[in-house]
Formats: C-alpha cells, structure tokens, sequence
C-alpha cells in the first residue's frame, strides 16, 4: 500500500470510529501501523480490562478471536467485532471443548486451570484462568495436594510445574506455532554473534531456549523489563510485533528477534491477517462481530473473575 493509500484509510477509521462511538485496542503482535492508531496497546486480558474503563459503544480488537471473545465475555453489553474472523491460534485449535469435557467426565477430581489462549467455551469449562504473567502464582493459590489440568500450552504448563514444584499437574499438548518453533541453536548463534546481548524470553518457548533466559515472562513483562533494565541490547525470544513498542518506549537500545524454523521469521500468520483496510471495513459493517451465548459468557466470566481475585 502506498503512504498516500495507507493515510487515506487511517483517515476512514478514524472517521468510522467516532461515528460509531469505537475504540480500538490492539495487542503488541498487530502491525505497525495498526498499533498507531490504536486507543490501547497491550496483552489481551489487560486490553479486555482496559476496554471496561473507556466510554465506548464498540469495541474493534485487532488480535485474535480469542482475545475477542475475552473483550465479549468482560463487556457482555458491547459490540466487539475483529478484522478478520479467521485470525485464530494454534493454541485454541489445539484445545477443542469436547476433548476437555472428555477428561472432566473422566477426572472429575483434577481442577482446571486455562491459560488465556483458549476459546470462550474452553473457558466456560474451566475452574480458573492464567496469563503467562501470573501463571505460576495461579496454580501456587491452589492447594498443594489437588491434581491439576493445565491446558493447553505445553511449554508454558513445563515452565509453571518447574517453578510451583507441582509433582500432581497434567499438561495438554498444545503449543503456540511461532515460540514453539524457536530452536536453542539458532539462539545459540544469535548470542554467539551479540555476546553482550541479554536473552529475554516469553514461557511459551521451549525449555531449550528457556535456560539461557535471563528474564522470562509475558509479553508486557519482557516489554517493561526491557525498557527499565540497564541492559542496552537483547535477544528477544518472541513475536516480533512487540519490536514497534521497544522501539517507541526504549530508542536507545538494541533488540534482535531470532528467526524460528518453519518460515526464517518471528511473526505469528494469525496476527498479520489483520490489516488497516480490514479494520476500516470491520468499522463500517460492524462485522465480523463476536457473538457468545449468555451461559457461556456467565460461566467465563466467572473462571476469569477467580483469578483476578488471587492476591499475588
């Protein structure tokens, strides 16, 4: 898209947006220019929460259909729509509901802890909800002797059993298509080449990478890491979309994104679906639009609400 093209369509939505009352929030893996113009950037769960503080009547998420839904399910009486309904993850197909409701029936003495990157049904299924920022503390707030289901990410299910000692915690299989494809020898190389770089890490990758982390966490926390450690150059082990924000918030350092096997690349395909045309047109029809039924969204909302009420 040419720059003329491009402002011409920012001027569209921007136009859109205040005809239709919208803010739009974007998560740090969006593109550039769609992080520009959006009212927030951040995680999903902290972007869901953002939107219950601001006066809108709609809600544009550009992410993932799952972070969607999570806006739905904390705004019930909102419009939410996405630019693109097939901007979905790894992580979700890996965790279909009926597979869950299969092991409950089976082991109805295990509790349910979700991550976030799961559908809103899976979530409706679940006891409690984590983010990769306080995964470790929600399962700790459950009491040491209860077995645990711990769905669907497998790196970050291996990192939080490694860090709470959990012996009794089963993990689903799932994995994300972009951390679990980043490989210990080409972060090797990176930080043959940058040897006084620092490894920052996102727990969804694989405990290969994971060990020459000096700092592991969510998307927010390697973002707030980065900008107040006195590090000046990182290796940064996740999607690269959260370049756009380290470069705003720290222009005075370096950070290197390492390429992962399937595509020489950092990016997540799901993300980049997302454009500034889609969103404009998203705007104008009010479409795609998330729609969840009431019971599931009550049963979400209640998983979620329990892990925003662990003190940690």
């Amino acid at each position: 898209m040419s720059t003329l093209a491009a402002l011409n369509v920012v001027d569209e939505i921007v136009a859109l947006k205040r005809e239709r009352n919208a803010v739009i929030l974007a998560h740090h893996y969006q593109d550039t220019e769609i992080q520009e113009i959006a009212d927030a950037i951040g995680d999903s769960l902290e972007l869901a929460k953002k939107a219950r503080d601001l006066e809108c009547e709609v809600i544009a998420f550009c992410g993932v259909v799952f972070m969607a839904e999570t806006a739905k399910i904390l705004n019930p009486s909102r419009i939410v729509i996405v630019p693109d309904a097939d901007a979905g993850c790894s992580l979700v197909d890996s965790c279909p509901v009926e597979m869950v409701r299969a092991f409950k029936r089976r082991y109805p003495d295990h509790v349910v802890v979700s991550y976030i990157n799961t559908s809103a049904d899976v979530k409706a299924e679940s006891d409690i909800i984590c983010t990769s920022r306080n995964a470790v503390q929600i399962v700790n707030s459950i009491p040491a002797e209860q077995p645990i289901l711990f769905l669907p990410d497998i790196n970050l299910g291996n990192y939080v059993k490694r860090e709470s000692g959990r012996t009794n915690m089963r993990i689903w299989q799932g994995a994300c298509i972009v951390h679990t494809t980043f490989t210990e020898r080409r972060l090797l190389e990176a930080m043959a080449a940058e040897p006084d770089a620092f490894v920052v890490a996102h727990p969804e990758c694989p405990v290969a990478v994971l060990k020459h982390a000096g700092f592991i966490g969510s998307t927010s926390a390697l973002i707030d890491y980065c900008v107040k450690s006195p590090h000046k150059s990182f290796i940064v082990m996740t999607e690269s979309g959260v370049r756009h924000s380290l470069r705003k918030l720290a222009p005075e350092k370096s950070f290197t994104f390492v390429a992962n096997e399937n595509c020489n690349c950092s990016e997540c395909p799901y993300m980049k679906r997302n454009s500034l045309e889609k969103l404009r047109d998203s705007l104008a029809t009010l479409s795609p639009r998330v729609e969840l039924a009431v019971e599931t969204m009550d049963k979400a909302r209640h998983s979620i609400e329990r892990m925003l009420a662990v003190k940690y």
